[in-house]
């Protein structure tokens, strides 16, 4: 099955009101048409706390639309249409076991590289009113991942992912994660430093795991 962009969004940071106000960029609008992307981010995207999102690293966020029959089942959630877990590009096709770091894949006229799993944070858990929600994630492994920007160029929802050249085929995301996020008493040391060694991670990510 080929890979398929099925949806775009993009957003800029603002206030969200309650009994406490946070600011976040996590609440993102679909594209209607094709849309720019750039080394930065996509056209009319921008993140709210640059110190753990955005950059050239993680200018996309991707999320795949193949998890979101299983969340809605286990967890109940409503409106879990495309953009539900702030993601830039909702795909249909890719899974974290499929997906590798420093996978290459034309879309559009963009070129995109897999650059890390991501991490949840806090927000997500916020946006649904589930704070258990990104310890949920990383024990599902449905974590989505970044891309970095190789080629900019425009792109749109219905495009297709193609891959073009895949460097690690043993470091898919899930195995990655798999490797990141292990118990401390079952971490496998030769393994966190052979992750952190892949050229293709994304800088932040090689300096955690080599921390």
């Amino acid at each position: 099955m080929t890979a398929r962009l099925v949806s775009i969004q993009v957003g800029h940071p603002r206030r969200v009101e309650g009994d406490q106000p946070w600011v976040t960029a996590f609440f993102k609008s679909p594209v209607v048409g094709p849309v720019q992307l750039d080394v930065p981010n996509l056209q009319g995207d921008s993140q709210a706390d640059l110190e753990v999102h955005g950059g050239p690293d993680k200018a996309v966020c991707v999320y795949s639309t193949d998890h979101v029959a299983a969340w809605c089942s286990e967890l109940g959630l409503a409106r879990c249409e495309p953009g539900a877990f702030g993601e830039n590009f909702s795909v249909a096709g890719q899974t974290e076991t499929a997906v590798c770091i420093g996978d290459v894949y034309e879309v559009g006229t963009a070129v995109v590289q897999v650059s890390q799993p991501r991490g949840p944070c806090w927000k997500l858990g916020r946006r649904w009113n589930r704070p258990d929600f990104p310890r949920l994630v990383l024990s599902t492994g449905r974590t989505g991942w970044y891309l970095r920007v190789v080629g900019p160029g425009s792109v749109c929802a219905g495009d297709s992912l193609q891959l073009v050249d895949r460097p690690y085929p043993e470091w898919t995301i899930q195995r990655a994660n798999d490797v990141a996020y292990a118990p401390a008493d079952e971490r496998d040391a030769m393994a966190v430093r052979a992750l952190a060694a892949c050229p293709a991670l994304s800088v932040a990510w090689r300096e955690w795991l080599a921390g």
